[in-house]
């Protein structure tokens, strides 16, 4: 006997029919998570670039890489400027312009191989950048020439990696093979090299007098540059009179091991005086439990320092008595869009740390997300707000006056 509906239709085929409208829904839904955004290599280029979504990290491959030289830098809110490499998309008159260019609070700088701040970057550093274009809301006034000509690059603001050519080259496992050095006209002709096969053709680059030429732990002369060192430089000058001009090159590998084994010290120091950025996924109002999200633009070993015991239950400022003294605990700075805190010495609240949850790994995501029990909570302890994270082995010391956002509103 056929069994039917109360229409009439077949009770099988009104099920397959269920199915396939439940496998087009699911499809569709997948389709619109997998819309499509344009990226550096799209074939199509009408497609729109990705935009960013607050409280959410991008996908992989989806920003917009441009280089240029640093010229103008406000570490504090970590804003900078380059000026863009002239490439073959700008007409005459729109070369050579600047762009104003804002780090995410995810975003990552990098100097030497090493995360870096940008107050470690010397001006007229050659740097090559990933880019988000600006906030839909975003009314700043564009850094424009009096005759109103910008960068064809200037709405790519917010920045998600700055990086010299140093890192840049050596996270993608590449190197400069020098072919000739004319020390009388100061010219040095070197090969992008990959796995010992070259990466496009030789180029000439400038050498000066003040060029530094690292070897071992010190340094050396211009006439220890001889052909076929494999060797690392940064430049200054790229692509306006030529290749570039060579700031300082490193001609053996443990000096360039030295040389970043020092930004990362460096590093190290700076985060345990500001705390490890991250923004808040979720606060239990009642539990007054505040789960946080770590940036990937600090040193994953620092995260390794959240397991760190104080067991002082009383005398750490922010410990109930109901927390457990043996377990690993820290304090919440609220901070700001630019990670600046306002008076993390008197205005971090915390407790134990609950749990150390890994995450998945995205661009901006560090994969490291903890759970804090809070001896209280703050305005600034809501959903996607950034803050800095102090393990309680870390001494917190006043920061710079400048340094402080207190006072500003």
């Amino acid at each position: 006997m056929k069994v039917t509906s109360d229409e009439g239709i077949d009770i099988r085929t009104f099920s397959r029919l269920a199915f396939v409208c439940l496998c087009l829904s699911v499809t569709s839904l997948h389709a619109a998570d997998d819309a499509k955004f344009r990226t550096d290599d799209s074939p199509d280029k009408s497609l729109p670039w990705f935009q960013l979504v607050d409280g959410k990290f991008p996908p992989l491959n989806s920003a917009h890489a441009i280089s240029g030289e640093l010229i103008q830098v406000d570490h504090l809110e970590r804003r900078f400027q380059i000026r863009v490499d002239r490439n073959d998309t700008q007409q005459a008159g729109y070369m050579d312009l600047p762009l104003d260019g804002v780090m995410l609070p995810y975003g990552s700088i990098y100097y030497h191989g090493a995360p870096a701040d940008l107050q470690d970057i010397p001006l007229g550093t050659h740097l090559h950048g990933l880019f988000y274009t600006r906030a839909v809301d975003d009314k700043s006034r564009s850094n424009a020439k009096p005759d109103r000509r910008m960068t064809n690059e200037a709405a790519f603001k917010r920045c998600l990696r700055l990086e010299d050519d140093f890192s840049f080259y050596t996270r993608q496992k590449q190197s400069w093979q020098i072919d000739a050095v004319n020390l009388p006209e100061k010219k040095l002709t070197a090969t992008l090299q990959h796995d010992g096969t070259a990466v496009g053709k030789a180029k000439t680059f400038d050498l000066q007098a003040s060029t530094r030429v690292r070897k071992g732990s010190g340094f050396e002369k211009l006439d220890s540059l001889v052909p076929g060192q494999i060797v690392q430089f940064n430049i200054t000058w790229a692509t306006l009179y030529g290749a570039g001009r060579i700031l300082e090159i490193w001609i053996d590998e443990p000096s360039r091991e030295l040389t970043t084994a020092q930004q990362l010290e460096r590093h190290r120091d700076q985060v345990r005086d500001r705390g490890l950025p991250g923004w808040i996924d979720e606060v239990d109002d009642d539990a007054q439990i505040v789960t946080i999200t770590f940036f990937d633009n600090v040193d994953l070993k620092l995260f390794d320092e959240l397991k760190g015991i104080n067991e002082e239950p009383h005398g750490w400022p922010f410990s109930k008595r109901e927390d457990d003294p043996k377990a690993p605990k820290g304090g919440i700075a609220v901070a700001r869009e630019c990670l600046m805190t306002y008076d993390p010495v008197n205005d971090r609240k915390g407790g134990n740390i609950l749990a150390i949850n890994k995450v998945p790994i995205v661009p901006g995501c560090s994969g490291v997300q903890i759970k804090v029990k809070c001896c209280m909570l703050l305005e600034g302890h809501r959903p996607t707000r950034i803050v800095r994270f102090y393990p309680a082995t870390w001494k917190v010391n006043a920061l710079p006056h400048e340094e402080q956002f207190h006072g500003r509103e």
